[in-house]
C-alpha cells in the first residue's frame, strides 16, 4: 500500500466513525465530514440537495489532493444519505473558478511521471479518477440524482467527468472538448466508455480524434447536455429543475437504474482503458511533453488572471 492509499484509507475510516457521532455537533459528525480543502459544500434541507463547488488550489484541474477530497466527499454523501439528519436526494457539482468548470487532468504530474517512466503513478491516478466517476454514475449506490452544473469551459477530464452525471445543465456560450490528441494522447478517464454508449462507437471516436471544441448548444443537440441556461442563470435553472422534478425523484432514480441495467458499464472496463492510456502516455516524445507543459503554463496564467 502506497502512502497515498494509506491516507485515503484513513480518511474513509474517519468518515465511517463520523456516522456514530451526533450530526448536529459542529466539531464532529456528518456535517464536519464535508469540510474539505478544495470542495465547498452547502446543504439545502428544503430540497435535500447538496451543492458543491470545486476550488482547486492551483490550476483548475484535478490534482491528487482534489481527487482525495472527492473520495471523502462521496463517502460523506453516502453516510449522510443513509441517515435522517442530512438526507440527500440531489447532488450538484459546479466550479468556483470564473469561466472554467475544469481543465481536466493534472498535466504537470503526467509529464513528470512520464519522464520518470512511472507507469504505476499514471495508473493509480487514472484508476482513482474512474472509480470516482463510476460511483457518481451509479448515484453512489443510493437513490441520489447527480447534476453537473457548467458555468464555464469543461475540457479533457473535466468533460469526461460531466459524462458521468445523470443530468448536465450548462450555460450558453460554454465550451467542451477533448484536446488530448493535440499532444499525442487520448482521453483515458471514461470518454470512450461513456460516449460510445451515448453516441455509438463511430461518433464517439470521431469526437475524440477531432480534438475540436464543442459548444454547449451542440452538445445539447447531441443529448449530452440536458438543459441550457442563459449566461449567469445556471444555478437558478438547476434549482428550478430540482423543484419541478422533486415529486418525480423516485421515478427518475428508477429510470437511471434501468438504463444502467440495459447498458451496463463495469468498473473493470473503465480501468482497462486507463491501463491502455498509461501505456500510451509512456510512448510520448519529448516534443509531446513540451506541448503538454505549454498547456500547463497557459492554465497557470488563467489562475493568475482570475486571482488578479
Amino acid at each position: 500500500m502506497t502512502a497515498y492509499d494509506l491516507k485515503m484509507a484513513t480518511d474513509i475510516r474517519d468518515l465511517r466513525l463520523a456516522k456514530t457521532r451526533d450530526p448536529r455537533d459542529p466539531d464532529g459528525g456528518i456535517a464536519a465530514s464535508f469540510r474539505l480543502e478544495q470542495l465547498d459544500t452547502r446543504y439545502d434541507p428544503d430540497t435535500q440537495t447538496l451543492w458543491t463547488d470545486m476550488r482547486a488550489r492551483t490550476r483548475p484541474s484535478f490534482n491528487a489532493d482534489l481527487l482525495r477530497d472527492f473520495v471523502r466527499w462521496q463517502e460523506a454523501i453516502g453516510l449522510a444519505a443513509d441517515g435522517v439528519a442530512m438526507p440527500i436526494r440531489y447532488v450538484v457539482l459546479g466550479s468556483g473558478f470564473p469561466g472554467i468548470f475544469s481543465l481536466g487532468g493534472d498535466l504537470n504530474m503526467f509529464a513528470q511521471a512520464i519522464r520518470d517512466r512511472n507507469h504505476d503513478a499514471l495508473v493509480h491516478y487514472g484508476r482513482t479518477c474512474v472509480q470516482i466517476l463510476h460511483r457518481n454514475m451509479r448515484g453512489l449506490e443510493r437513490p441520489i440524482i447527480t447534476i453537473g452544473l457548467v458555468e464555464g469551459d469543461a475540457l479533457g477530464g473535466g468533460f469526461e467527468a460531466l459524462l458521468s452525471f445523470h443530468v448536465v445543465i450548462a450555460e450558453r456560450g460554454t465550451s467542451f472538448g477533448l484536446p488530448e490528441t493535440l499532444f499525442g494522447l487520448f482521453p483515458g478517464m471514461g470518454a470512450h466508455c461513456f460516449l460510445s454508449r451515448r453516441l455509438g462507437a463511430a461518433r464517439a471516436e470521431r469526437m475524440i480524434m477531432s480534438g475540436r471544441t464543442y459548444s454547449a448548444e451542440e452538445l445539447y443537440e447531441m443529448g449530452l447536455v440536458h438543459n441550457l441556461a442563459e449566461p449567469g442563470e445556471g444555478r437558478r435553472m438547476v434549482a428550478d429543475y430540482i423543484r419541478q422534478n422533486h415529486r418525480r425523484h423516485s421515478a427518475h432514480c428508477a429510470i437511471y437504474e434501468a438504463s444502467r441495467a440495459v447498458n451496463p458499464l463495469p468498473l473493470e472496463e473503465l480501468e482497462a482503458v486507463v491501463d491502455l492510456w498509461a501505456d500510451a502516455a509512456l510512448r510520448l516524445t519529448e516534443g509531446d511533453l513540451k506541448r503538454m507543459e505549454r498547456l500547463v503554463a497557459a492554465q497557470t496564467r488563467l489562475r493568475e488572471k482570475a486571482e488578479a
